[in-house]
């Protein structure tokens, strides 16, 4: 329990028996219930977890009793197997679906790979279990240990953070990809988990998900961790299914939030920028490839450059509304205390 809420904690694993076990072994007493999920490792991972799990559940008793006094679990730690890789969110869902049944009412996950400091997840727990956030996410670019983190690395960290903050309509948050997340139980209730996008992408859906809930989203500094793990990621395919996956998603948000929910004239001028500015960069293109030697080439050029002044502006106009009306859905950077943007109102 931590301030007397229940605390669950999903452990998502592929192929990652040298540190998983001591993920587990780690974990605060606080932690009420450890989903430790192998996705279909082809190593010893599930040996791993089979066996720290049975020294955790022997250690910490057979049974935990969450606070309203209804429901007894029959083991800290539940190992779960997938047959099948179903990719790092379908892991961290089966996760959810479980915390789900047992009526967790906050439910971290902290990845097997020993990236994430469980001296941290108290930090990350916090704001959920007091009601300042109904989802917390660790970031490593605020942090002041941020220099462990190479240049590269912080470079596409950077690039997917801004891209991100478009789709999703968070746009003061951070570091979008890190997997140090909690959230509340009655906010993971209310979206639909077997939607979720299933690989790496997760995180970026989740975010999206979230907002057309308007959930609220706090960021967390935490510093990076990094030592002789392997990433999974493969770029070559992980870049282009993320960018049509946050293309889709910015559609789908601003259709959810700003159509069917309720109309906002953002959509409008997010329409009329994109449109506009297509328009005028092929009406150029197409000019320089066809017309540049006549006086009518000059006239098409004018109007292809009007038309991307125009969809600028209204592109930027958009985001500044969009920006405005998701403000009240973010809580400010917490770092150890109550955020400053977050009053009694707040909770």
């Amino acid at each position: 329990m931590y301030n007397g809420k229940s605390v669950g904690v999903v452990i998502p694993a592929h192929n990652e028996e040298a540190f998983v076990g001591r993920v587990i072994e780690t974990l605060p007493k606080y932690v009420d219930r450890v989903y430790a999920v192998d996705d279909c490792s082809t190593d010893g991972t599930w040996a791993e977890i089979e066996r720290h799990a049975e020294r955790a559940n022997r250690t910490r008793g057979e049974s935990t009793t969450l606070a309203d006094g209804g429901a007894a679990f029959g083991g800290v730690v539940e190992p779960i197997r997938h047959e099948t890789n179903h990719g790092r969110g379908g892991a961290v869902k089966t996760g959810y679906r479980r915390a789900l049944d047992d009526g967790i009412d906050v439910v971290a996950v902290m990845d097997a790979d020993g990236q994430m400091n469980p001296d941290m997840l108290a930090r990350i727990v916090e704001p959920v279990a007091e009601g300042w956030a109904d989802y917390a996410k660790g970031t490593r670019l605020l942090h002041r240990d941020r220099k462990q983190m190479s240049n590269w690395r912080f470079f596409g960290n950077s690039l997917l953070t801004y891209l991100t903050k478009i789709s999703s309509g968070y746009w003061k948050m951070s570091d979008p990809q890190n997997g140090f997340t909690a959230i509340a139980g009655d906010a993971l209730a209310r979206i639909d988990v077997d939607r979720l996008y299933d690989d790496y992408g997760f995180l970026n859906d989740m975010l999206t998900t979230l907002n057309v809930h308007q959930c609220r989203v706090v960021d967390v500094s935490h510093p990076a961790v990094y030592g002789d793990e392997q990433s999974g990621i493969r770029y070559s395919t992980f870049v282009p299914r993320l960018s049509v996956l946050l293309a889709r998603n910015f559609v789908r948000r601003l259709t959810m939030r700003y159509v069917v929910h309720d109309f906002h004239p953002l959509v409008l001028l997010y329409f009329v920028g994109i449109s506009s500015t297509v328009a005028g960069v092929l009406g150029a293109l197409f000019t320089l490839v066809t017309l540049l030697g006549s006086g009518f080439g000059f006239v098409r050029g004018a109007l292809s450059l009007l038309l991307v002044v125009v969809g600028v502006i209204a592109l930027a106009v958009g985001m500044a509304y969009d920006l405005q009306t998701n403000e009240r859905l973010r809580v400010g950077q917490y770092d150890g205390l109550e955020p400053e943007s977050v009053g009694r109102e707040g909770r």
